[in-house]
Formats: structure tokens, sequence, C-alpha cells
């Protein structure tokens, strides 16, 4: 579920040694599954363990993780690195926004992780984004485009030689074609 790095182990044994005995860590997601989510790392006492925790073994001490943040770490890992500009402890969680699915799940759901975890993101340095509307018995995926990719003269090129190759490349055989919906008429519509 969660790697922790040798340095970010020692990290965590040498914290935990001026707390009161029995602490361990917890690792969470801060409104899962959202764009807004965050991810944390925690002291935790004893007494701030629930029933239904997971608990990870590592070299000296347990990682304590929610139920609920659970499916949201899978793929986490953390880190402790030491440069010429001092120390840092990083915390990367790639399912932390979307939740993770299955190979087998239905094609919608893939792509919609697909987009949510790979595509969107890339979009958002443009402040754009796209939605999933519909996917065709014909397996065309049409997709509607919002923020800084309405009305954009390079939609086009975003579209067929990035989002379209990505999600044809992922998903051979299943998907045959990627379809924008999107009026990008400048317009009151347009995001400016």
């Amino acid at each position: 579920m969660i790697s922790i790095s040798e340095s970010a182990q020692e990290h965590f044994v040498k914290l935990l040694k001026d707390q009161p005995e029995g602490t361990d860590i917890r690792v969470f997601v801060i409104s899962p599954g959202t764009a807004q989510a965050e991810c944390g790392v925690s002291y935790c006492p004893p007494d701030a363990v629930e029933d239904d925790d997971i608990s990870l073994e590592f070299n000296g001490f347990n990682a304590k993780i929610d139920q609920k943040s659970a499916p949201f770490l899978e793929e986490a890992s953390i880190d402790f690195v030491t440069d010429q500009l001092g120390s840092q402890l990083t915390l990367k969680a790639p399912n932390a926004k979307v939740k993770k699915v299955d190979d087998d799940a239905p094609l919608k759901d893939r792509i919609e992780y697909m987009i949510q975890a790979e595509i969107n993101p890339q979009l958002a340095s443009h402040g754009g984004h796209i939605l999933l509307l519909e996917i065709t018995e014909e397996g065309e995926a049409i997709l509607q485009f919002g923020g800084g990719c309405n009305g954009c003269a390079q939609v086009d090129v975003t579209l067929k030689d990035g989002i379209e190759k990505q999600l044809l490349e992922q998903f051979p055989g299943e998907l045959t074609a990627v379809k924008d919906a999107t009026e990008h008429q400048r317009g009151e519509h347009s995001f400016y």
C-alpha cells in the first residue's frame, strides 16, 4: 500500500524517540477523491488508534491508516531526502484525488480515472480540464473541455496530438476515437 524509504524510516524513528511510548505515525488523506485532496503524516499516540485502522509494520514503528484514506493511498510513497538546501520529507500519493480502479473495471471508469489522474493535472497548468460525457456504441469517447481550454486556439492540437493519442494507446481495441463536444466559440461561456 505505502512504501517508506529507509531514510524516511530512520527519520521517523528519530522523531518518535521524543514522543510518548507506543506512538506511531498516521498517514492520511483529507478530502480523498476530490480535487482538494491533501495528504499528510502525523503522530499517532496509542489513544488515537481506531479499531478499524490498518497497521503497516516498518523498521521501529508502525504506520496507521484509516479505512477512508486507505484506497486513496494505494501506490503512495514517503521519502526523506537531504541535499545542499537541507532535508525534506516527501509524500507522493498519485491516487489521492481519484481512487484507483481495477484493470477489469468498466471502460468508462478506467477512462475517467485516467482523465482525473493523468490528463487533467496536465491541463490544469494551463487552467483547463476535460470531462468525459459519454462513450458511444462505436467506442468513441465524447469529451467536453472547460476552463482555459474553452475557446483556446490550440484545442484541436491538444485533443488530437495529446488526449486522443494518450487514450487510444491506453485502451487499444476498446476505444476507437476521441471527439470534442464543446462549443469553442468565444462568448459568455468562455473562461478568461
